[in-house]
């Protein structure tokens, strides 16, 4: 496969901050990269660099082969991006503001209005195109705004934050959206606080904190490398609770740290082996005198990884105000 975007040891200062300490990425074209990280990791910057909307203090980054320092015109017309918060103008209506970034892009009157119809049927919006956008609802105005972003049919898409603030209808709407922009070849980008998002949609996963790549893979990959299913007993009383983290450190396939949770009455621990764990975990208990009322055996999610490769939790918003990154769409090619 050809690859698409590719950044070797980006790296990026501010005042005494590194927001980028040697980022590396490879994304293959048509395919989607989930980029994942806590508030400050770096996500954010690095959009930024490889939209043309900062110069890194060192490295490379490059769309189809392109270097975005050395010609970052020609950076601009092969890429779109949709930052955190919709960039529509609402005084104008849908098809209003298609058509005016089709201008910018230095499409004719008629070609732009052809390109605003067929992006209107696409993201489902043809009955809203004549409406004024003050009128639509939050989901309406994210598949606008990302209809405004391939105005240009950008080869590759950034997504910085595509879903935040999106009822979990919408946002479903946007993952089938998505999935339809990558059939049709678009190499897509995205960053996101959600971790079911990204293994819903990101054929790789790049987690970075503090600047660097700590991890890279699939979701599958990721949640191989802490490796067991987790095994969580819920007592009857909270009285319980240590007893019942002693017996579980007990059985034969547990390994690390038991984790007590007092809120729910409830007690973890990672198991290397699922097989014979519920029936052999219910006789130790039983034969302390310990009373249960649930055993839960699961394998380890996204979350899991992310905590523990990073030792915290992603938070909104991200580390870099994207005001600046929504008017990348608004700039024509000069």
């Amino acid at each position: 496969m050809t690859i698409a975007v590719e950044t070797r040891d980006l790296r990026k200062k501010f005042g005494a901050t590194m927001a980028l300490n040697g980022v590396d990425l490879e994304v293959p074209r048509a395919t989607v990269l989930g980029l994942l990280g806590p508030n400050g990791a770096g996500k954010t910057t690095t959009v930024r660099i490889l939209t043309t909307l900062l110069q890194p203090d060192g490295g490379t980054a490059r769309i189809d082969g392109i270097d975005v320092v050395e010609d970052p015109r020609a950076v601009r017309a092969r890429i779109g991006l949709t930052g955190q918060y919709a960039a529509v103008d609402e005084r104008l209506t849908g098809t209003e503001n298609l058509e005016h970034i089709g201008r910018l892009f230095r499409l004719s009157a008629h070609q732009a209005r052809e390109r605003a119809s067929e992006l209107l049927a696409q993201f489902d919006l043809t009955d809203a195109g004549d409406r004024v956008v003050k009128g639509y609802s939050g989901g309406m105005r994210r598949r606008l705004d990302i209809a405004m972003s391939l105005i240009s049919r950008p080869s590759v898409l950034f997504l910085d934050e595509p879903t935040t603030g999106l009822d979990p209808r919408s946002r479903l709407g946007m993952w089938d959206l998505i999935d339809g922009l990558v059939r049709d070849g678009t190499t897509t980008v995205l960053t996101t606080q959600y971790l079911d998002e990204a293994e819903r949609l990101a054929d790789q996963i790049a987690v970075i904190d503090q600047g660097v790549v700590i991890a890279r893979g699939t979701a599958n990959e990721l949640k191989a490398q802490i490796g067991g299913a987790r095994l969580t007993v819920t007592g009857t009383t909270s009285a319980s609770l240590d007893a019942m983290a002693t017996t579980l450190s007990r059985l034969p396939m547990a390994v690390g740290v038991t984790e007590v949770d007092p809120v729910t009455r409830s007690a973890t621990v990672t198991v290397s082996d699922t097989e014979g764990v519920v029936p052999a975990v219910v006789r130790l208990l039983d034969a302390d005198g310990i009373d249960i009322a649930d055993v839960e055996v699961a394998g380890p999610t996204l979350d899991d990884v992310f905590l523990q490769l990073t030792g915290r939790s992603t938070a909104t918003p991200d580390e870099d105000n994207d005001s600046a990154a929504t008017t990348t769409k608004r700039k024509a090619r000069k």
